[in-house]
Formats: structure tokens, C-alpha cells, sequence
């Protein structure tokens, strides 16, 4: 996999984490330190983003889990949790669609069964059309401090500005046409795997009503609120989040 970065610590059994969009491996680094003890931590740059910029991005959800489970077959994983954020649920989602016996527990975290969002802070095609409008460096400074209830001024922050340094237009456009032709909600009753849902209830780009069709459709499922956090709890408040998640695949 030529330009592509793929995160490998600890040991155990294996742990996939799929991040979102302007994310990169880099952003899960408090999750990875934490669970590096007990756990093989899978943690892939996705195409054209973070530490895989220099790679050509992909377009659909569809291909973006096939990416992630290729990732999985080469390192001769057969069963793993799987956790993904914002456009990483989505993803993660597609993939136990593709491969439901392979994955054990899922975590899923703002995010939402379609990815033409209602209720997000502006529409899908709006953001599409102002990053072709304004350019991509103009959208890097404007989206980013939304996913945070401090905005730029979150002490974490920086891991946002490291991911999205590198992003091409190309990158963004394609991620954001990727999400907006995506549903997956005729799948949510499908999933029979054990399912943790998180939500910040000051996300602004996916609102209670996304992660209840989730919990609510998910056979399965449970869903954990995080009270004054925005889009990123993992990076807002990462010690109740990954004791939240410990606990889960734990058990």
C-alpha cells in the first residue's frame, strides 16, 4: 500500500480504529497509549488523509471499509473490535455490512446511519460548495473548531491542525461526496453485533435524533451521552471515554 500509514502498537487482541474526516492516526493517540497494554491497536491513516496525504483519497464508504478490511486480511487478523468517529462510523458500519463475523464489538461515536446529515450545522452540499468557493485552507480554519466545545481553543486542538495540514481539496471534496451518498440505514437492523453508541450532547454535526435511529435500530446497542462535549469526546474528554470503552469490550 504505497503512501499509506498504518499505526501498530501493543499486544493482544487486535483493536481497529477508523477515524474521520480531516482526521488522521495521529488523533487517537490517547486512545492508543491507553490500550496499547492489553490490546493490538490497528490505527490506519485513511487515504489522502494525515499521515497518508501523499495517497490518492478514495470516494465512496463503500470503498473506504474495503480499504480498512484489506488492511485487516494482510495482517491475518480473523476477529477484532472496531471503533470509528464521525466519517469513521460510517465506515465501520459498511464494514461489519461486509464482514459481520469478523468483528466482535463495535463502538460507534458521532456519527449516523446516512451521511447526508439533517440537522448538521449547515447541509452537506452547502460545505461542499463553499470548499470549492473558498478553497481549502479557509475550510480548515472555519470546520475544525466546531467539533469542539472550546473551539481552537481546546488544549487538544492541535491534533486537528496536525491532521488537516496536509489535506488536498481534492481530499475533502471526495470525503464529503462519499458521505453524502451514503446510507446505511436499511442495514442498522442487520447488525447483530454488540454496539456502543457515544455522542457529545454539544455536537453540532450530528444531532441526539442521528444516534437514536442508531440505538434504536441497532438490536444490540447502547447509547452513552457525554454531557459539554462537542464532535471529538475522544479528544475532549479522552479518560471518561476510554473508561467507557474498556468497559465494553471488557466484558
Amino acid at each position: 500500500m504505497k503512501d499509506i500509514f498504518i499505526d501498530n502498537t501493543g499486544n493482544g487482541h487486535a483493536f481497529v480504529f477508523v477515524h474521520g474526516f480531516f482526521g488522521s492516526s495521529e488523533m487517537w493517540s490517547f486512545q492508543k497509549n491507553y490500550f496499547k497494554k492489553k490490546y493490538k491497536i490497528v490505527s490506519p491513516a485513511l487515504p489522502g488523509f494525515g499521515e497518508s496525504c501523499k495517497a490518492k483519497s478514495l470516494s465512496s464508504i463503500n470503498d473506504m471499509a474495503k480499504f480498512i478490511l484489506e488492511i485487516v486480511n494482510q495482517k491475518k487478523i480473523d476477529k477484532f473490535h472496531l471503533i470509528g468517529h464521525s466519517m469513521g462510523g460510517m465506515i465501520v458500519q459498511e464494514i461489519v455490512k461486509i464482514e459481520p463475523n469478523k468483528v466482535q464489538k463495535l463502538i460507534c461515536f458521532a456519527t449516523s446511519s446516512i451521511g447526508d446529515i439533517p440537522g448538521r450545522f449547515e447541509p452537506m452540499d452547502v460545505s461542499i460548495q463553499r470548499l470549492k468557493t473558498d478553497g481549502i485552507e479557509s475550510f480548515k480554519n472555519r470546520i475544525p473548531p466546531k467539533w469542539f466545545v472550546k473551539g481552537n481553543e481546546d488544549k487538544n486542538y492541535y491534533f486537528c491542525e496536525n491532521a488537516a495540514k496536509n489535506v488536498s481539496e481534492e481530499t475533502a471534496n471526495n470525503a464529503m461526496v462519499a458521505m453524502k451518498n451514503w446510507n446505511g440505514f436499511s442495514n442498522l437492523k442487520n447488525i447483530k453485533n454488540k454496539t456502543l453508541i457515544i455522542w457529545g450532547d454539544k455536537d453540532l454535526s450530528y444531532n441526539f435524533e442521528q444516534v437514536d435511529t442508531l440505538n434504536k435500530n441497532i438490536k444490540n446497542s447502547r447509547l452513552e451521552i457525554f454531557k459539554d462535549c462537542a464532535h471529538n469526546v475522544h479528544l475532549e474528554q479522552p479518560d471518561q471515554f476510554n473508561n467507557l470503552v474498556k468497559e465494553f469490550i471488557s466484558k
